[in-house]
């Protein structure tokens, strides 16, 4: 074979070889879970639960590492108040609730763009400044006449739980406050305004030394699910399911976990 044929054959093998390569997909692995290029450059709105601040803020981190140019704003409060801020139209791309039945307010409203995603779950724990000056030891304890407990409003996710707990366990709280959100019970007690605060295993976590946690066995009376969602009204809904991709995936199961929050 002479050597302008044999340079030929090779030739027309590599054209082959690259259209090939063209036409094949993605290597397997090279994808990272929760990017999108897409809408490179967007802001996502989202509004999750006040229990949700330190996992989501480091979820939105991550992602936006993962998709350059992509601004992440967070709101976070009650479930129930986000509700309402999205029902009176407040601009929201994704919803993360501490509960199934505030999520359902909005499913029932038809604001929500597809079913929602459950994606972890947490149970109460009482908060008790460091000394314990109340000498609370059991959830009994939070009912003892002159002792200053704070729980979540009955609206609220934490507040519908504490609620559960109590006609579980026959006791009745006499709280001298109710809170919008399990945040606002936590600074109570860390304050030193409360003796006791009702509040989510993973705020005990995250609040390290601020406060004491003491468990109760019959907090698994009321395990509250979080589930998220794309909103109907969200204008970059592309970016919205990739972030829920994120947190339903590998980065956000890991986040969560350390956190202490429960799977589904």
């Amino acid at each position: 074979m002479s050597i302008t044929r044999r340079v030929s054959g090779l030739l027309a093998a590599g054209v082959l070889a690259a259209g090939l390569a063209g036409c094949a997909g993605p290597t397997a692995g090279t994808a990272q879970s929760g990017s999108t290029n897409a809408s490179a450059g967007g802001t996502l709105t989202v509004y999750a639960a006040a229990s949700l601040k330190s996992t989501f803020t480091e979820i939105a981190a991550e992602f936006e590492a993962a998709n350059p140019g992509t601004k992440v704003t967070l709101n976070f409060a009650g479930s129930s108040d986000l509700v309402t801020q999205i029902t009176q139209g407040a601009p929201a791309d994704v919803f993360a609730s501490a509960d199934t039945k505030n999520m359902a307010k909005l499913s029932d409203a038809r604001l929500i763009d597809r079913t929602p995603t459950n994606f972890a779950t947490n149970v109460l724990e009482i908060a008790v400044p460091p000394a314990n000056p109340a000498s609370i030891a059991s959830f009994t304890d939070l009912a003892k006449p002159g002792v200053k407990v704070v729980v979540c409003a009955p609206q609220g996710p934490c507040g519908s739980a504490t609620e559960k707990v109590e006609r579980a366990m026959g006791t009745t709280l006499k709280p001298v406050s109710e809170e919008s959100s399990v945040g606002d019970v936590l600074s109570k007690v860390i304050s030193g305004e409360a003796d006791a605060g009702l509040v989510y295993a993973t705020d005990v976590k995250a609040a390290g030394d601020k406060v004491k946690g003491i468990k109760f066995s019959d907090s698994g009376q009321a395990v509250n699910t979080y589930p998220i969602a794309t909103l109907d009204s969200s204008k970059n809904k592309e970016l919205a399911i990739a972030f829920i991709d994120m947190v339903t995936g590998s980065e956000g199961k890991r986040a969560l976990g350390h956190a202490g929050f429960g799977t589904p």
